[in-house]
């Protein structure tokens, strides 16, 4: 069956229910992150931070161009999260119509006059748009809610316009206990890798991969545009991300602060999913814990680094 768009009301509370203590959506009972005050506190600290990855902006590639076609611009924002990439892009674009998707209403009920929010369940085959309605659409960090991601590919080159843009953004799920330094910004071997934020990791992607979650996605998102045939132009900017709030230069001193201050949220809020896998809650705690000792630990040392894969693509012209 389509989905379709709800409506929120003034009572949302039907679109919210709670499991181990989490607030989580009621759409897709699958998605186990959590969508309450922290999970939108963690949603913005990943926003800002991309904004410094991407030199203060809310993207990159050839956004203005894509934006210049037409009269009627439209820009669709996919797992919209607490809406800070839709709101931005709503401000600086103000002919542009913006609409940012989500699970959950944990959006702003303020927003610009062209900036709107829906709730959809992405996860399915058909999102409720036109062909070729949009000139710009934007998904980030949302891979883990998405169970084929090649069709969900597909869905985005339906929805785009010939000549229009994707940009996907998403972090591996393999962040590395490898250093990174000011002169040498990939990663080196480390002496001290962490078994417990490996351990963490490791647990997350078992999850995932018990739910049928290709956790190989990140890593793979040029192979996979390519291998829709529906887009050209494929544009990769991979980076290392530090965590901490060790680098001396002041644009990575922001990134490594912003980053570690979403995995200080991102950990427990893990808890949900590792428990309703049937995991011991004993295991868990520890398990989550022991990857906060190592987070805290790597305040002020290079020891932990994250990686960030980014590409953008134009629809091919048929």
């Amino acid at each position: 069956m389509d989905p379709v768009f709800d409506f929120v009301g003034e009572d949302d509370s039907e679109f919210f229910r709670t499991a181990h203590g989490r607030a989580l959506n009621t759409l897709n009972t699958s998605y186990l992150l959590p969508v309450d005050q922290d999970e939108v506190k963690r949603s913005d600290f990943h926003h800002r931070m991309i904004q410094f990855v991407f030199e203060g902006k809310n993207y990159v590639g050839p956004v203005k161009q894509a934006l210049q076609f037409g009269q009627q611009r439209r820009i669709l924002d996919l797992g919209t999260g607490g809406g800070s990439w839709a709101i931005d892009m709503a401000d600086e674009f103000p002919r542009a119509e913006v609409i940012g998707i989500d699970l959950a209403p944990i959006q702003p009920r303020t927003v610009p006059p062209n900036c709107t929010f829906e709730l959809c369940d992405l996860d399915q085959w058909h999102i409720p748009y036109p062909d070729a309605h949009f000139d710009l659409i934007h998904a980030r960090s949302m891979h883990v809610g998405i169970h084929n991601y090649p069709r969900f590919l597909l869905e985005i080159a339906r929805l785009l316009r010939p000549g229009g843009l994707v940009l996907l953004v998403e972090p591996n799920l393999n962040p590395t206990t490898n250093a990174v330094t000011q002169q040498n910004p990939e990663p080196i071997a480390s002496t001290s890798a962490s078994t417990a934020w490996s351990t963490f990791w490791e647990t997350y992607r078992a999850c995932l991969r018990r739910q049928g979650i290709d956790t190989t996605v990140p890593q793979r998102l040029p192979e996979l545009l390519a291998n829709t045939n529906e887009f050209e132009n494929i544009v990769v900017r991979d980076g290392n991300i530090p965590i901490g709030f060790w680098p001396q230069d002041p644009n990575l001193l922001t990134v490594g602060q912003l980053q570690w201050m979403d995995y200080e949220l991102f950990l427990p809020a893990l808890r949900p999913m590792f428990l309703t896998a049937g995991l011991p809650e004993s295991n868990v705690d520890r398990v989550i814990s022991d990857a906060q000792h190592d987070l805290y630990s790597s305040i002020s040392s290079n020891s932990l680094s994250a990686r960030l894969h980014v590409v953008y693509a134009s629809k091919r012209f048929q």
